[in-house]
């Protein structure tokens, strides 16, 4: 019994050893312990097809608001949202109230205007021709005056009546002269009139689509209220948002793939025809103004858009896959291996290209080795493990 007891203990001891000795391996590979597994890479050196890549906004460069110039009631909206309309066309008749009345009144003050006009005028003529009798009658008294065939006091009449018909001809040609210029005031405030009347009839300025009816038929407007919003559907172009730490290289002219997402499968082409003065401190982006090469038929205005920019090729230039790429506070950087250990390094890194690779400027050499997957955070002090892949993680 003994033995048996004996052999029985030897052997639960060793069970118990074998599963001691198989936590332990479990711990020491994958417990908090263990090392972290890691995929790295070097840095290499390679020609390279930057590209920039941002999402956008459709948008329209040309956009109308269409309202009157002076507060009115709406007498009716003839266009509807969507509906194309052309160059002139009548969008928005406002309610004339009394301006017909008035522009009747103007035309007869005009009128009358014309009348006092011609009767001035024909008592200045008429004044004209007393002073010219005057002035004969007063030259030839004068010379019988000088001959004694008449009295001085004759001759003075004849001056004094001169210098009345004088006076006369003074007074119709200012009668003349302030009756064409009540004509001139009277005329301007008719044309006002007819033009105030015009504005009424509230016109498309250019061909385009309406995209908002903000007015209906008696509705009360205030000056520079919009009734109706149209845009030009030739000026449709997108706004393009890019992060600011990674727009370097931004320029007019750099040519655009663009994809709608309406569209996923077809890449329009296009350029970038403006980059913005003011950028978004906020969002800390920059803006762009993007155009088509051929504006598609189905485009919407507010749809998204992904937007890649081609830069020019960058020969001999140090990259990394930008996976590798971390962020610790403001500083971006990698972790390098360095005696088998870790150590974080700032780098400056520039264009991107189509395979996720990244230009580095600063920070590493060719050759060097970074991590570019992990299966956790990783420290200064983290022990890890170089593996060939992650499985775990896919990677």
């Amino acid at each position: 019994m003994s033995k048996a007891f004996s052999a029985k203990k030897i052997l639960l001891t060793l069970a118990v050893l074998a599963l001691l000795a198989g936590f332990g391996l479990i711990v020491a590979r994958s417990g908090p312990l263990a090392p972290i597994r890691v995929t790295v890479t070097e840095v290499a050196e390679a020609d390279l097809a930057p590209v920039l890549f941002g999402i956008a906004t459709v948008e329209a460069r040309r956009s109308y608001q269409i309202g009157p110039i002076v507060a009115g009631r709406v007498q009716s909206v003839t266009v509807d949202v969507g509906e194309a309309v052309k160059a002139g066309q009548v969008l928005v008749e406002m309610d004339p109230i009394d301006l017909d009345q008035r522009a009747a009144a103007g035309g007869a003050a005009l009128a009358r205007a014309a009348s006092t006009i011609a009767a001035a005028d024909a008592q200045r003529r008429d004044a004209q021709v007393r002073l010219n009798l005057a002035g004969s009658n007063a030259r030839r008294y004068v010379e019988l005056g000088e001959k004694a065939f008449v009295t001085r006091s004759v001759v003075d009449g004849k001056l004094q009546e001169e210098q009345s018909a004088m006076a006369q001809l003074g007074a119709a040609e200012a009668t003349l002269a302030a009756a064409r210029q009540d004509q001139a005031r009277l005329g301007a405030e008719h044309a006002g009139l007819l033009v105030q009347r015009a504005k009424i009839r509230l016109v498309a300025p250019v061909a385009g689509v309406i995209t908002a009816r903000d007015a209906e038929s008696g509705s009360t407007l205030v000056a520079g209220q919009s009734a109706v919003r149209m845009v030009d559907p030739t000026s449709l172009w997108l706004k393009l948002r890019l992060d600011q730490s990674r727009s370097s290289g931004l320029q007019p002219g750099l040519p655009a793939s663009i994809t709608l997402r309406s569209q996923p499968g077809i890449a329009f082409a296009g350029k970038v025809i403006r980059v913005e003065l003011i950028a978004d401190s906020i969002t800390e982006e920059r803006i762009a103004q993007v155009s088509f090469d051929h504006i598609p038929d189905t485009l919407s205005l507010g749809e998204i858009a992904e937007i890649t920019l081609q830069l020019p090729t960058v020969s001999k230039a140090r990259v990394i896959p930008s996976a590798a790429l971390r962020y610790q506070g403001n500083q971006t950087g990698v972790w390098k291996l360095v005696d088998n250990g870790l150590q974080f390094v700032p780098v400056k890194a520039l264009a991107q290209g189509v395979d996720g690779r990244v230009q580095v400027i600063e920070g590493l050499s060719v050759g060097e080795r970074v991590v570019v997957y992990s299966e956790q955070a990783l420290k200064s002090d983290s022990s890890i493990k170089v593996v060939a892949k992650l499985t775990g993680s896919g990677k």
